[in-house]
């Protein structure tokens, strides 16, 4: 993971320390449940326990590897600092105040800078790898949902089409889930973060599924809305608004715009055709090892859109006691415009 760019935008921190499970492996490529990541312009260094110690030397070539405990972790983190070094230390982590009052102190000899949105705004731009990994994702995802859709009928629950969704993921060549897979029949699709239950679906209800698959350690996310049968003439309008506004919003997002911009090209016009008070989520956010990852678009960001970002594009309409619909499509932001990573087809029936 090349790491010039970091110092080149932060030219007066000397290192960074990356204690986070996801930035760990964002500059290791490794998974683990224990250790830190020390960057300078010299040399880097992981830090991690005896459980890790033989792949992390098989793997992360590029590192040197120290082995430490639980009980002397900040004080090998100091260590290695003062044999690089540094003077003024970035850090870019989410950490308990006890954490944090024992990192501090460790590290009393240092000038600590927070460096968090450093970090955030480092891996918010993708390389070309990483946004294969995150197609690949994608196209698990999308293959589940052809599988498991054309065979739902009336009477299945939300959690057994979530399981089965999530079995064919796996199957299909996931690691894991990207977050819990949202199933909502009926009025439960006027619910953004419905968890799934042991509602049975009737005929002419809608269906909400949002699922994403994770691949080489980096997530997908998509939603579409079906219907078994005639949903009835109010949520087929939504569902036409929504489809529109998620599309022109698709066809006029380009780099050098804000986040704040792009929502206000689907909000608008969701709220043009009288439903601005029921679209009540951001537009989209940054999708890569985490699921919610730097840009959000939304109202009042005004983070500009760079070549390289992937982000969602999901607006929706949410009536409570009638019902909800989300589509959502993943794009990877280009110099000229954006290109749709996310081929599943858009028809509302099953």
């Amino acid at each position: 993971m090349v790491t010039s760019d970091l110092f080149e935008n932060n030219p007066k921190i000397d290192a960074f320390v990356v204690i986070d499970e996801s930035n760990r492996f964002y500059f290791t490529r490794m998974e683990t449940s224990f250790g830190a990541v020390v960057v300078s312009r010299e040399k880097n260094v992981f830090i991690t326990d005896f459980r890790y110690e033989s792949e992390a030397r098989e793997k992360i070539l590029d590192y040197d590897i120290v082995i430490t405990g639980y009980s002397g972790f900040y004080n090998k983190i100091a260590q290695v600092l003062k044999e690089i070094g540094a003077v003024t230390v970035g850090y870019g982590e989410k950490m308990y105040i006890d954490e944090f009052n024992a990192f501090k102190s460790a590290l009393a000899d240092f000038k600590l800078k927070p460096a968090e949105a450093a970090i955030a705004a480092k891996r918010a731009v993708k390389t070309e790898e990483e946004i294969s990994f995150i197609k690949t994702a994608q196209q698990i995802a999308e293959t589940a949902l052809k599988r498991v859709i054309t065979h739902v009928k009336a009477g299945i629950t939300e959690r057994e089409l979530m399981a089965e969704i999530n079995y064919e993921m796996i199957v299909g060549g996931a690691e894991k889930y990207s977050f819990e897979t949202i199933v909502a029949f009926g009025a439960d699709t006027a619910q953004p973060h419905h968890h799934p239950s042991d509602k049975k679906l009737d005929k002419n209800e809608l269906i909400l599924v949002d699922m994403g698959a994770k691949y080489n350690g980096y997530c997908s996310d998509m939603t579409r809305t079906f219907c078994l049968g005639n949903p009835g003439q109010q949520l087929t309008e939504i569902y036409g608004i929504v489809k529109e506004a998620q599309e022109y919003a698709i066809k006029n997002i380009k780099a050098g715009m804000t986040c704040h911009d792009a929502d206000a090209l689907a909000r608008e016009f969701i709220t043009s055709n009288g439903y601005g008070e029921n679209f009540g989520h951001s537009f989209g956010h940054g999708v890569g090892i985490d699921i919610h990852e730097d840009p959000r678009l939304g109202v009042g960001s005004q983070t500009v859109l760079l070549p390289g970002m992937v982000v969602t594009a999901e607006p929706g309409i949410y009536v409570p006691g009638l019902g909800g619909v989300r589509i959502e499509d993943m794009l990877v932001v280009r110099e000229d415009g954006v290109t749709d990573i996310t081929s599943y087809d858009k028809k509302l029936g099953v």
